[in-house]
């Protein structure tokens, strides 16, 4: 069992911690600790995170994680020694305090075990996230704020905060997880990007041959139609994987005077079939409210992208027949209004579907469980899947847009 202690102490800033570690064996153990160097300034509060290996006799090779955060507050008459402790162990209590730099110390009898007021998921998640935080020499307060929050309520588990240290790594990528939509996503799945390349390298090819397939001989009459097609897909080709994708929720808190029905899409996941993390559920309604919300984003981005698309598209067809006046009977202008909201109508449906489907369940679920570990083969299964979902798309998309009248048949 998990064990938080707060324990307060007005000692001089330490050189050194002694903490016994008093099993039930005749002998306590003891460790001890170093803080690392880190300047001090007397007019503010510093925050510092401690990591401690308690040590059994060596026969046993065992280690039990001790973690240790403490504030120190010069505002105070002395230094005000704030500490917290986090022990993966719960056999044994935790003895007295006491600084080797000299000044007083306390008890160790008087703590108050805390984790009560949390669920088991949420303990062991702050649990590991401070193991990984300590294996990697980095505290708490060195975290973005979104994600020291999370962690400190135990939503994040410790494998997506070794994730977030690992991508910190890169300059690019840290870069880009200042943008709270990236890092959701970034730390949900780290092919994201790899997942964004595939969709707007190929979306252009696949998206053509299939406009080439259906239209046959007359792909190059009706080029500036196909040309409408590919910059509407471009365009939404990037949000198709960003809004669906599944994300490590670090979104604040609601205000209390939210309504329900934002409480209620607040609490839905981004995907409607993501795993959710330890410690997090969803309901089936929840789900279903997942499947709505994007539904309307991609409502607005499909009308929006062709849009773009039609004026782009009606401008170069009148382009044409200023130069060629044979083409004034040939070539109409594509109708801007019923393309743009059927081309909203069918992302709102058919894409923001087959996406989730894609990201939630055939990846997340199935390829990423099975090849977590063989990186090279699960980018090269997503891209399969994700072009035969392009391709697929592209031809859906021809038949809806001849069967509501927008598109010429045959």
């Amino acid at each position: 069992m998990s064990i938080t202690t707060a324990i307060t102490s007005h000692i001089s800033p330490p050189r050194s911690l002694y903490i016994p570690h008093h099993d039930r064996r005749p002998n306590p153990n003891c460790c001890f600790f170093s803080p690392p160097s880190a300047s001090h300034n007397p007019k503010t509060s510093s925050v510092v995170q401690l990591a401690l290996i308690s040590l059994t006799p060596p026969s046993t090779s065992r280690r039990r994680p001790l973690f240790i955060s403490f504030s120190i507050n010069a505002a105070a008459t002395d230094n005000e020694i704030n500490t917290k402790f986090f022990s993966g162990d719960g056999n044994g209590g935790i003895g007295g305090i006491r600084s080797g730099g000299g000044g007083g110390g306390s008890g160790g009898d008087n703590y108050n075990n805390s984790g009560n007021e949390d669920d088991k998921d949420k303990k062991k998640n702050r649990d590991e996230a401070f193991m990984a935080l300590a294996e990697a020499g980095r505290n708490l307060e060195s975290l973005p704020q979104d994600l020291k929050a999370a962690i400190e309520d135990g939503r994040l588990p410790g494998s997506i905060v070794s994730r977030y240290l690992g991508l910190e790594k890169s300059g690019f990528l840290s870069w880009l997880m200042k943008f709270g939509g990236f890092k959701e996503r970034l730390l949900a799945d780290d092919l994201f990007l790899a997942k964004v390349g595939i969709e707007c390298g190929v979306g252009l090819f696949t998206k053509t041959a299939a406009e080439y397939q259906k239209r046959k001989d007359k792909f190059f009459k009706e080029l500036e139609i196909v040309f409408a097609d590919v910059v509407m897909a471009i365009i939404a080709d990037f949000m198709l994987v960003y809004l669906p994708a599944p994300t490590v929720s670090l979104r604040p808190p609601l205000a209390l005077n939210a309504g329900r029905v934002a409480k209620f899409f607040y609490n839905c996941p981004d995907n409607a079939f993501q795993v959710a993390l330890s410690g997090t559920s969803f309901s089936l309604l929840q789900r279903v409210g997942a499947i709505a919300r994007n539904g309307a984003k991609l409502f607005a981005v499909g009308t929006t992208s062709s849009l773009v698309g039609t004026v782009a598209t009606n401008a170069f067809i009148n382009a044409r027949k200023a130069v060629e006046h044979s083409a004034e009977d040939e070539i109409e202008n594509v109708p801007v209004l019923t393309t743009s909201v059927g081309y909203g109508i069918y992302m709102a449906v058919s894409s923001n579907l087959r996406y989730q489907m894609v990201a939630g369940v055939i990846e997340q679920r199935i390829l990423e469980p099975m090849l977590h570990q063989h990186k090279l083969l699960l980018s090269a299964l997503c891209f399969a899947v994700r072009t035969g979902n392009t391709f697929l798309g592209s031809l859906l998309w021809v038949d809806y847009a001849r069967l509501i009248g927008i598109q010429k048949d045959d």
